[in-house]
């Protein structure tokens, strides 16, 4: 995903592609260890993306209410 596309996104709808993200992160771990993971470069992106999304979420969380 682009890292553009995180900061359009509001708290729940980040919230939920965490959620999202880290269902997917848990497949590919399982299939990585049932030896049956054929696209192992996915699993660095997918946490970079959790990681994208956690950071937003901290900074709209942390930001000034007007």
């Amino acid at each position: 995903m682009a890292k553009d596309a995180f900061k359009e996104m509001t708290a729940q709808e980040l919230t939920a592609k965490s959620r999202e993200l880290r269902q997917e992160l848990f497949n590919l771990r399982l299939q990585k260890a049932t030896a049956r993971l054929e696209k192992t470069h996915r699993i660095p992106i997918i946490r970079r993306d959790i990681a994208r999304c956690e950071t937003r979420i901290s900074q709209l969380l942390a930001a000034p209410r007007a």
